[in-house]
């Protein structure tokens, strides 16, 4: 086995490109990479296969140096490179050979200055092996999500993402960005991240990008003040007001409030129809995992919510839900200022909103857990119907207000049976 350098076009009048060249006698293969390098031909050793005139302090002389050990680079990595395929008694392939070139010269294709052209290959890959069940289709929304979150800011920073820019400064941009303008949850983030470095792996491993650093990004953690849960008294409330004169308000306040007496997610409880109730329990697959089969006992408020449109419920995209659901509670006057803090690396974020902006379709499912906690019922029931097999996750959904913790404290720590102390 023998490697050498060779000129592109050796008679040429201009500098030429220098080629790495290895070639197998006894298979006769051979391979063939581009340095990058250029040299003039009358510059070139053609005996030596090197640059000329590398003595001397001259500006040429310094040039044909550098050259020189960018090519001893090739040579050395390629015989190392052989070297360690043979002791792991390893097929010796060309093009595999290639890729370790590579990776050590940090040579990526041609699309890769495409951040997004790449990630459509991504999600195209992404599709074609996922399965039609609930959870790859929810998977492959998310990183369809993901795609407009990241267009939505390269639009907000004014500047073209390229796959070289995205280090330690970059992802604290785009942290500030969900934070700031998109208002992202902590649990939010944790997902969109993980699923943007599920994507950066994957550009690495086929050749896409070189660098590593995102493989150091922490998703932000959260502090315990950034969910809401309504009452039972608060259900109440918004279940009685009158929204007649807002259709489209009415049907989005209607949905809301049959999540919140059903406990189910949006995926689900938006989708119930009359097939799905069966002997006074609405029962259902879980969307999100097919495995599981949802029993939830009908009571007045899911009851009164199906009859009142006849067992078909509103369609609504659960974006939409989202957008309108805020406009529900601002017109009922839930505008309470809310504090929320992200953590993001040793930095302490706050934010303060009011609370019909913290509304979503989720808010239905955490004020049923706690709306049946606070009511004593036992956690394994509750789990029956919210379909939760972890008590970890489940109990990351109770959320007691600050009255609920007051009447909790009053009713143990009360004087109405022991004897008054005299205070002075």
């Amino acid at each position: 086995m023998k490697s050498t350098f060779n000129l592109k076009e050796s008679n040429s009048s201009k500098p030429s490109l220098i080629y790495f060249k290895a070639y197998f006698k006894n298979e006769g293969r051979k391979f063939v990479y581009s340095t990058g390098e250029h040299i003039l031909p009358l510059d070139w050793n053609f005996e030596y296969k090197q640059p000329k005139n590398l003595n001397g302090r001259t500006e040429k002389a310094n040039k044909h140096r550098s050259i020189k050990r960018q090519l001893d680079r090739y040579s050395n990595f390629f015989s190392d490179l052989i070297q360690n395929y043979k002791l792991a008694n390893r097929e010796i392939i060309i093009s595999d050979i290639k890729d370790d070139f590579d990776i050590e010269f940090k040579r990526t294709k041609s699309i890769s200055s495409d951040f997004f052209g790449v990630y459509d290959l991504f999600l195209t890959e992404k599709k074609n092996d996922y399965t039609e069940d609930a959870n790859s289709q929810t998977t492959i929304k998310r990183y369809e999500y993901n795609k407009k979150l990241f267009l939505g800011f390269q639009d907000f920073r004014k500047k073209k993402i390229h796959f070289n820019q995205i280090n330690k400064a970059f992802y604290n941009s785009f942290i500030e960005y969900c934070v700031s303008e998109k208002k992202h949850s902590a649990n939010t983030l944790r997902r969109n991240v993980g699923l943007f470095k599920t994507f950066l792996y994957w550009s690495l491993e086929n050749g896409y990008t070189y660098k590593t650093d995102f493989q150091k990004f922490k998703a932000p953690k959260a502090q315990q003040t950034d969910e809401v849960a309504l009452t039972l008294d608060q259900v109440q409330e918004v279940f009685e007001f009158d929204l007649s004169n807002d259709k489209r308000l009415e049907k989005v306040r209607d949905l809301f409030v049959f999540g919140c007496a059903t406990g189910m997610r949006y995926s689900n409880y938006s989708k119930v129809e009359k097939k799905d109730i069966y002997n006074g329990f609405i029962k259902v697959r879980d969307k999100k995992n097919n495995d599981k089969a949802l029993e939830i006992p009908l009571n007045d408020f899911s009851m009164y919510v199906l009859k009142k449109y006849d067992y078909k419920l509103p369609k609504i995209s659960n974006q939409k839900f989202n957008e309108y659901i805020k406009d529900v509670f601002e017109v009922l006057g839930y505008d309470e200022d809310i504090r929320k803090t992200i953590k993001i690396g040793r930095e302490i974020k706050e934010q303060i909103s009011p609370l019909y902006e913290r509304i979503s379709s989720h808010t239905a499912r955490r004020s049923f857990i706690t709306i049946m906690k606070n009511k004593k019922i036992p956690d394994k029931v509750i789990m029956s119907y919210t379909g939760h097999r972890s008590l970890e996750v489940f109990n990351k959904y109770y959320k007691p207000n600050n009255d609920d913790k007051k009447d909790f404290m009053q009713t143990v720590w009360k004087l109405d049976n022991a004897p008054m102390k005299k205070v002075n």
